[in-house]
Protein backbone atom coordinates (compact mmCIF):
# COMPACT_ATOMS: atom_id res chain seq x y z
CA UNK A 1 0.00 0.00 0.00
CA UNK A 2 1.49 3.31 -0.74
CA UNK A 3 2.22 5.68 1.53
CA UNK A 4 0.57 8.84 -0.22
CA UNK A 5 -1.46 9.37 -3.42
CA UNK A 6 -0.83 12.51 -5.43
CA UNK A 7 -3.54 13.25 -8.05
CA UNK A 8 -2.67 15.22 -11.17
CA UNK A 9 -6.15 17.46 -12.41
CA UNK A 10 -5.69 17.96 -16.27
CA UNK A 11 -9.17 19.55 -16.12
CA UNK A 12 -7.68 21.95 -13.73
CA UNK A 13 -4.68 22.78 -15.76
CA UNK A 14 -6.81 23.53 -18.69
CA UNK A 15 -8.98 25.60 -17.32
CA UNK A 16 -5.90 27.50 -15.48
CA UNK A 17 -4.38 27.78 -19.22
CA UNK A 18 -7.18 28.95 -20.78
CA UNK A 19 -7.77 31.56 -18.45
CA UNK A 20 -4.01 32.91 -18.61
CA UNK A 21 -4.86 32.91 -22.72
CA UNK A 22 -7.83 35.16 -21.85
CA UNK A 23 -5.77 37.31 -19.78
CA UNK A 24 -2.81 37.59 -21.99
CA UNK A 25 -5.31 38.68 -25.08
CA UNK A 26 -2.65 38.71 -28.35
CA UNK A 27 0.05 37.85 -26.40
CA UNK A 28 1.37 34.27 -26.52
CA UNK A 29 1.19 32.05 -23.39
CA UNK A 30 4.66 30.24 -23.13
CA UNK A 31 4.09 27.48 -20.75
CA UNK A 32 7.09 26.96 -18.02
CA UNK A 33 7.39 23.04 -16.87
CA UNK A 34 10.51 23.00 -15.95
CA UNK A 35 11.25 20.88 -12.69
CA UNK A 36 9.15 18.02 -13.38
CA UNK A 37 6.33 20.54 -14.31
CA UNK A 38 6.99 22.15 -10.93
CA UNK A 39 6.29 18.44 -9.37
CA UNK A 40 3.34 17.49 -11.55
CA UNK A 41 4.49 15.80 -14.01
CA UNK A 42 6.55 17.12 -17.22
CA UNK A 43 5.04 15.24 -20.15
CA UNK A 44 1.40 15.54 -18.80
CA UNK A 45 1.52 19.08 -18.13
CA UNK A 46 3.12 19.56 -21.82
CA UNK A 47 0.60 17.78 -24.06
CA UNK A 48 -2.44 19.28 -21.69
CA UNK A 49 -0.99 22.63 -22.43
CA UNK A 50 -0.29 22.98 -26.20
CA UNK A 51 -3.64 21.66 -27.03
CA UNK A 52 -4.46 24.26 -25.19
CA UNK A 53 -2.58 26.58 -27.40
CA UNK A 54 0.90 27.37 -25.40
CA UNK A 55 3.03 28.37 -28.04
CA UNK A 56 5.96 27.46 -26.18
CA UNK A 57 7.69 24.78 -23.84
CA UNK A 58 10.08 26.73 -21.37
CA UNK A 59 12.33 25.07 -19.45
CA UNK A 60 15.76 24.73 -17.17
CA UNK A 61 18.29 22.82 -19.14
CA UNK A 62 18.90 20.63 -22.14
CA UNK A 63 18.00 17.43 -20.64
CA UNK A 64 14.62 18.57 -19.91
CA UNK A 65 14.45 20.05 -23.05
CA UNK A 66 15.31 16.51 -24.71
CA UNK A 67 12.83 14.83 -22.67
CA UNK A 68 10.50 16.66 -24.01
CA UNK A 69 11.42 16.60 -27.74
CA UNK A 70 11.05 13.08 -27.72
CA UNK A 71 7.60 13.23 -26.96
CA UNK A 72 6.88 16.85 -28.71
CA UNK A 73 8.33 16.43 -32.12
CA UNK A 74 6.95 19.34 -33.53
CA UNK A 75 6.50 21.42 -30.17
CA UNK A 76 9.00 24.79 -29.38
CA UNK A 77 11.29 24.60 -26.61
CA UNK A 78 12.78 27.20 -24.95
CA UNK A 79 15.74 26.25 -21.88
CA UNK A 80 16.38 29.16 -20.27
CA UNK A 81 19.16 28.39 -17.85
CA UNK A 82 23.28 28.13 -18.60
CA UNK A 83 24.45 25.47 -21.12
CA UNK A 84 28.20 24.08 -22.44
CA UNK A 85 28.82 23.65 -25.56
CA UNK A 86 28.28 19.71 -25.89
CA UNK A 87 24.57 20.80 -24.43
CA UNK A 88 24.61 23.16 -27.72
CA UNK A 89 25.30 20.73 -30.05
CA UNK A 90 22.49 18.79 -28.87
CA UNK A 91 19.92 21.61 -28.74
CA UNK A 92 21.42 22.45 -32.36
CA UNK A 93 20.19 18.74 -33.25
CA UNK A 94 16.93 18.31 -31.24
CA UNK A 95 15.93 22.07 -32.37
CA UNK A 96 16.03 23.11 -29.34
CA UNK A 97 16.16 26.93 -28.53
CA UNK A 98 18.31 28.96 -26.32
CA UNK A 99 18.59 31.45 -23.81
CA UNK A 100 21.99 33.53 -24.26
CA UNK A 101 22.70 34.34 -20.88
CA UNK A 102 26.69 36.11 -21.56
CA UNK A 103 29.02 35.35 -24.70
CA UNK A 104 28.69 34.66 -27.44
CA UNK A 105 26.02 33.30 -30.14
CA UNK A 106 26.35 29.80 -31.17
CA UNK A 107 25.42 29.46 -35.16
CA UNK A 108 22.66 27.39 -36.01
CA UNK A 109 20.14 27.33 -32.99
CA UNK A 110 17.75 29.73 -32.58
CA UNK A 111 18.16 31.79 -29.55
CA UNK A 112 16.71 34.85 -27.00
CA UNK A 113 18.85 37.12 -26.09
CA UNK A 114 18.39 37.84 -22.33
CA UNK A 115 18.94 41.12 -20.91
CA UNK A 116 19.62 42.12 -17.42
CA UNK A 117 17.60 44.58 -16.24
CA UNK A 118 17.30 44.91 -12.66
CA UNK A 119 17.09 40.92 -11.19
CA UNK A 120 20.69 40.31 -10.93
CA UNK A 121 21.61 36.81 -12.29
CA UNK A 122 21.85 35.76 -15.51
CA UNK A 123 21.39 38.02 -18.28
CA UNK A 124 23.49 40.49 -20.50
CA UNK A 125 24.42 43.99 -19.72
CA UNK A 126 23.42 45.41 -23.19
CA UNK A 127 22.17 43.97 -26.11
CA UNK A 128 24.61 44.34 -28.98
CA UNK A 129 23.73 43.90 -33.21
CA UNK A 130 21.28 40.93 -33.24
CA UNK A 131 22.71 38.34 -35.56
CA UNK A 132 20.50 36.27 -37.86
CA UNK A 133 19.93 33.31 -35.27
CA UNK A 134 18.11 35.58 -32.90
CA UNK A 135 14.71 34.69 -32.84
CA UNK A 136 13.36 36.61 -29.29
CA UNK A 137 14.73 38.93 -26.56
CA UNK A 138 14.15 38.21 -23.10
CA UNK A 139 14.41 39.90 -19.59
CA UNK A 140 13.39 38.34 -15.93
CA UNK A 141 11.36 40.39 -13.88
CA UNK A 142 12.04 40.49 -10.20
CA UNK A 143 9.63 41.77 -8.03
CA UNK A 144 6.03 41.28 -10.45
CA UNK A 145 4.63 39.82 -6.83
CA UNK A 146 5.34 42.56 -4.79
CA UNK A 147 6.71 45.76 -6.14
CA UNK A 148 5.40 47.13 -9.36
CA UNK A 149 6.97 50.25 -9.52
CA UNK A 150 10.47 48.45 -9.94
CA UNK A 151 8.88 45.97 -12.57
CA UNK A 152 7.97 49.20 -14.47
CA UNK A 153 11.95 50.71 -14.65
CA UNK A 154 12.46 46.86 -15.54
CA UNK A 155 10.27 47.39 -18.46
CA UNK A 156 11.36 50.87 -19.49
CA UNK A 157 14.96 48.99 -19.76
CA UNK A 158 14.03 46.70 -21.75
CA UNK A 159 11.99 48.66 -23.79
CA UNK A 160 14.99 51.34 -24.52
CA UNK A 161 16.93 48.42 -25.16
CA UNK A 162 15.00 46.53 -27.34
CA UNK A 163 13.41 49.01 -29.20
CA UNK A 164 15.14 48.74 -32.76
CA UNK A 165 14.21 45.21 -32.53
CA UNK A 166 10.39 45.16 -33.06
CA UNK A 167 10.47 42.15 -35.36
CA UNK A 168 11.84 39.83 -32.65
CA UNK A 169 9.76 38.46 -30.03
CA UNK A 170 10.17 40.22 -26.89
CA UNK A 171 8.99 38.88 -23.69
CA UNK A 172 9.34 39.68 -20.29
CA UNK A 173 6.11 38.78 -17.84
CA UNK A 174 6.01 35.76 -15.19
CA UNK A 175 2.95 34.89 -13.94
CA UNK A 176 2.32 37.26 -11.50
CA UNK A 177 3.07 40.22 -13.96
CA UNK A 178 1.08 38.65 -16.80
CA UNK A 179 -2.19 38.64 -14.37
CA UNK A 180 -1.98 41.96 -12.75
CA UNK A 181 0.54 43.98 -15.17
CA UNK A 182 -0.85 44.58 -18.38
CA UNK A 183 1.88 46.44 -19.85
CA UNK A 184 4.61 43.50 -19.24
CA UNK A 185 2.92 40.88 -21.29
CA UNK A 186 4.84 42.20 -24.97
CA UNK A 187 4.37 39.73 -27.80
CA UNK A 188 4.40 36.34 -25.22
CA UNK A 189 4.37 35.60 -21.72
CA UNK A 190 6.12 32.98 -19.84
CA UNK A 191 3.98 31.61 -17.20
CA UNK A 192 4.70 28.68 -14.24
CA UNK A 193 3.54 28.48 -11.40
CA UNK A 194 -0.38 30.23 -12.26
CA UNK A 195 -0.70 27.11 -14.76
CA UNK A 196 -0.40 24.78 -11.43
CA UNK A 197 -3.52 26.85 -10.10
CA UNK A 198 -0.76 28.09 -7.64
CA UNK A 199 -0.99 31.81 -6.42
CA UNK A 200 2.26 33.53 -7.47
CA UNK A 201 1.17 36.68 -4.40
CA UNK A 202 0.60 33.47 -1.85
CA UNK A 203 -2.82 33.87 -1.35
CA UNK A 204 -6.31 31.91 -2.57
CA UNK A 205 -5.76 31.04 -6.33
CA UNK A 206 -9.10 31.57 -6.49
CA UNK A 207 -8.50 35.45 -5.73
CA UNK A 208 -7.08 35.39 -9.76
CA UNK A 209 -9.51 32.48 -11.26
CA UNK A 210 -7.30 30.00 -10.91
CA UNK A 211 -7.65 26.15 -9.77
CA UNK A 212 -5.11 24.20 -8.35
CA UNK A 213 -3.94 21.01 -10.28
CA UNK A 214 -2.34 18.99 -7.62
CA UNK A 215 -3.89 16.63 -4.85
CA UNK A 216 -2.13 15.23 -2.56
CA UNK A 217 -3.97 12.70 0.29
CA UNK A 218 -2.34 10.19 2.91
CA UNK A 219 -4.27 8.33 5.74
CA UNK A 220 -4.21 7.71 9.38
CA UNK A 221 -1.97 4.69 9.69
CA UNK A 222 -2.07 5.24 13.95
CA UNK A 223 -4.45 6.11 16.84
CA UNK A 224 -2.85 7.37 19.77
CA UNK A 225 -3.89 8.44 23.26
CA UNK A 226 -1.80 10.52 24.92
CA UNK A 227 -1.97 11.37 28.91
CA UNK A 228 -1.01 14.65 30.41
CA UNK A 229 2.75 14.74 30.25
CA UNK A 230 3.71 12.21 27.63
CA UNK A 231 4.32 13.60 24.02
CA UNK A 232 5.11 12.62 20.73
CA UNK A 233 7.87 12.97 18.55
CA UNK A 234 11.84 13.71 18.22
CA UNK A 235 12.46 16.37 20.94
CA UNK A 236 9.21 16.08 22.87
CA UNK A 237 7.97 19.41 20.83
CA UNK A 238 4.65 18.89 22.03
CA UNK A 239 3.62 17.35 25.29
CA UNK A 240 0.08 16.84 26.11
CA UNK A 241 -1.63 19.18 28.91
CA UNK A 242 -4.47 16.84 28.91
CA UNK A 243 -5.54 13.63 27.47
CA UNK A 244 -5.00 13.86 24.16
CA UNK A 245 -5.46 12.23 20.58
CA UNK A 246 -3.20 11.61 17.77
CA UNK A 247 -3.30 10.44 14.23
CA UNK A 248 0.05 9.03 12.90
CA UNK A 249 0.21 9.57 9.34
CA UNK A 250 2.87 7.94 7.16
CA UNK A 251 4.52 10.68 4.92
CA UNK A 252 7.12 13.36 5.98
CA UNK A 253 10.31 14.94 4.68
CA UNK A 254 11.42 12.55 2.86
CA UNK A 255 7.97 12.67 1.26
CA UNK A 256 8.09 16.53 0.78
CA UNK A 257 6.23 17.16 4.18
CA UNK A 258 8.86 19.87 5.27
CA UNK A 259 9.95 19.65 8.97
CA UNK A 260 9.28 23.47 9.08
CA UNK A 261 5.68 22.91 8.45
CA UNK A 262 4.90 21.83 12.19
CA UNK A 263 1.97 23.76 13.55
CA UNK A 264 -0.11 23.94 9.58
CA UNK A 265 -3.15 22.15 9.16
CA UNK A 266 -4.30 19.33 6.94
CA UNK A 267 -7.57 17.71 6.61
CA UNK A 268 -9.17 15.02 8.32
CA UNK A 269 -12.06 13.07 7.83
CA UNK A 270 -13.20 16.52 6.19
CA UNK A 271 -11.97 18.49 9.74
CA UNK A 272 -9.45 20.92 9.73
CA UNK A 273 -6.46 19.28 12.58
CA UNK A 274 -3.16 21.13 13.43
CA UNK A 275 -0.12 19.05 12.36
CA UNK A 276 1.78 18.57 15.90
CA UNK A 277 5.23 17.44 17.35
CA UNK A 278 8.32 17.65 15.25
CA UNK A 279 7.84 16.15 11.31
CA UNK A 280 10.04 13.22 11.09
CA UNK A 281 11.47 11.48 8.03
CA UNK A 282 8.13 8.92 7.73
CA UNK A 283 5.36 10.21 9.85
CA UNK A 284 3.51 13.61 11.05
CA UNK A 285 1.35 13.52 13.90
CA UNK A 286 -2.05 15.27 13.66
CA UNK A 287 -4.03 16.54 17.08
CA UNK A 288 -7.74 15.17 16.96
CA UNK A 289 -10.82 15.65 19.15
CA UNK A 290 -10.84 12.59 19.50
CA UNK A 291 -10.07 8.57 18.88
CA UNK A 292 -10.34 7.98 15.20
CA UNK A 293 -10.52 4.80 12.93
CA UNK A 294 -7.23 3.44 11.54
CA UNK A 295 -7.51 3.85 7.66
CA UNK A 296 -9.12 7.69 8.02
CA UNK A 297 -8.10 9.86 5.21
CA UNK A 298 -5.97 12.69 5.59
CA UNK A 299 -5.25 15.34 3.07
CA UNK A 300 -2.16 17.21 2.73
CA UNK A 301 -3.05 19.35 -0.20
CA UNK A 302 -5.91 20.12 -1.69
CA UNK A 303 -9.85 20.82 -1.21
CA UNK A 304 -9.84 22.91 1.92
CA UNK A 305 -6.03 23.02 2.42
CA UNK A 306 -4.13 24.69 -0.05
CA UNK A 307 -0.19 24.60 -0.69
CA UNK A 308 0.21 28.85 -0.15
CA UNK A 309 -1.42 27.94 3.48
CA UNK A 310 1.57 25.36 4.23
CA UNK A 311 4.18 27.93 2.56
CA UNK A 312 3.28 30.72 5.13
CA UNK A 313 3.76 28.48 8.29
CA UNK A 314 7.51 27.09 6.75
CA UNK A 315 8.06 30.53 5.65
CA UNK A 316 8.80 29.65 2.07
CA UNK A 317 6.79 30.08 -1.04
CA UNK A 318 4.16 27.73 -2.96
CA UNK A 319 6.86 26.76 -5.37
CA UNK A 320 9.16 25.00 -3.34
CA UNK A 321 6.21 22.95 -1.45
CA UNK A 322 5.08 21.50 -4.36
CA UNK A 323 8.10 20.62 -6.08
CA UNK A 324 9.97 19.21 -3.26
CA UNK A 325 6.99 16.45 -3.28
CA UNK A 326 8.52 13.28 -4.11
CA UNK A 327 6.01 11.47 -6.47
CA UNK A 328 8.26 8.12 -6.96
CA UNK A 329 6.52 5.22 -7.03
CA UNK A 330 8.20 3.59 -4.05
CA UNK A 331 7.05 7.15 -2.01
CA UNK A 332 3.55 7.72 -3.38
CA UNK A 333 0.66 6.81 -6.34
CA UNK A 334 0.41 8.98 -8.89
CA UNK A 335 -2.74 9.54 -10.57
CA UNK A 336 -3.63 11.58 -13.49
CA UNK A 337 -7.22 13.09 -14.15
CA UNK A 338 -9.27 15.25 -16.56
CA UNK A 339 -12.24 15.92 -14.67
Amino acid sequence: MHRSEITIDLGALRRNARRLREVLGQSELWAVVKANGYGHGALDVAGTVLDEGAAVLCVATVAEALELREAFADARILVMGPTTGREVAWARDARIELAILDGEVPEGVRVHLKLDTGMGRWGLAELTAAPVEVVGLMTHLATADCDEAFVKQQLERFEQATQRHAHLTRHAANSAAALRIPESRLDAARCGVALYGLSPFGVDPGDDGLEPVLRWESRVAQVKRLRPGESTGYGRRFVAERESWIAIVPVGYADGFRRDMTGTEVIVEGARRRVVGSVSMDAIAVELPGPLSVGAAVTLIGEGVLAEEHARVAETINYEIVCGIDSSPVRARRTVIDA
